[in-house]
């Protein structure tokens, strides 16, 4: 009896630290979440107030639309911006959930009193090339570090996402629709040469996204069937230093049971790659695709010799 009393008091103290760990690893969770959505809002202002209003140069979205009205009105582009994005991100609560609303508001409530901060700041140049350019990049990495923490800050995306669901086109289709009536509208408000310019900083802003949230070293997922799998296998860990995994597949025309390699490497090892496939089989299938991500199992490299 008393032995059982212990093994439940044990099983109990475990639990709680089992809980106290939890806790401590979402408090570390939260502060990098804040810390670094705090950094990209403060980017984007950034962008907004050094770069592109003092020249009537938009971004597209939320933030386009917010320059306009800023402009036409007078009203300062931060408050704007603050009070645009206030339905999209009740509109996020509903259909995405507690955490990415609360994100975003927090993100668009840094960008908007950081915009206002920085209003009154002297801008860097007044060359239109090089505020494009500058101006492009800097908010594209405040945008992508804020999505790649679970936040938005302009709320077209989650309007494209919830529209997605009613209507035949992408999120990506929608988004460039609504843009393009941005755009068109700046042409007419601004000039069609700062129209120009405003679509050169969106297209930079958007590779920049790209960039930040998929991350430089991109890696790739490649699929290899060959009848020399084994020994195709046995080359990649040992001349890439990559764990492989066998998958069992069988042809739909001829039937025949067929061993797959499946494998992760970086794309600068996809050269290296395809030589070893050329030096055991060069008629091996070969599928490449592209990963943003990729977390726990062997993907750590191992040393070659």
């Amino acid at each position: 009896m008393n032995r059982k009393v212990d093994e439940m008091k044990e099983n109990e103290q475990n639990a709680i630290l089992v809980k106290q760990h939890h806790k401590k690893l979402k408090r570390r969770i939260l502060f990098w979440r804040i810390l670094f959505v705090t950094i990209g809002a403060i980017l984007m202002a950034t962008a907004l107030e050094l770069f592109l209003v003092p020249n009537n140069i938009l971004d597209g979205g939320i933030t386009g639309i917010s320059i306009i009205f800023s402009h036409l009105t007078g009203w300062r582009v931060g408050f704007i911006l603050f009070v645009c994005n206030l339905p999209f991100i009740y509109l996020g609560y509903k259909q995405i959930g507690k955490t990415f609303a609360l994100t975003t508001l927090y993100g668009i409530f840094v960008l908007s009193l950081s915009s206002v901060l920085l209003h009154d700041v002297y801008v860097v140049t007044n060359d239109l090339l090089l505020d494009t350019v500058f101006g492009g990049i800097v908010l594209g990495m405040g945008v992508g570090i804020v999505i790649r923490f679970g936040g938005c800050l302009d709320g077209t995306e989650v309007l494209s996402i919830l529209l997605n669901n009613k209507l035949p086109f992408s999120v990506g289709e929608i988004i460039m629709f609504f843009n393009f009536f941005i755009f068109a509208s700046a042409g007419f408000i601004f000039g069609w040469e700062r129209a120009m310019y405003s679509i050169i900083t969106y297209f930079i802003a958007f590779k920049v996204i790209d960039i930040v949230v998929e991350g430089l070293n991109e890696s790739k997922a490649v699929w290899i069937i060959s009848d020399y799998a084994d020994e195709i296998g046995e080359t990649i860990l040992a001349r890439l230093g990559r764990g492989v995994t066998y998958l069992t597949g069988q042809g739909a025309y001829t039937g025949d049971t067929k061993k797959v390699i499946f494998c992760v490497i970086t794309r600068l090892e996809e050269s290296k790659l395809k030589s070893i496939l050329e030096d055991h089989d060069e008629s091996a299938f070969l599928a490449i695709g592209h990963i943003s991500e990729v977390h726990g199992g062997h993907f750590k490299k191992r040393h070659i010799h």
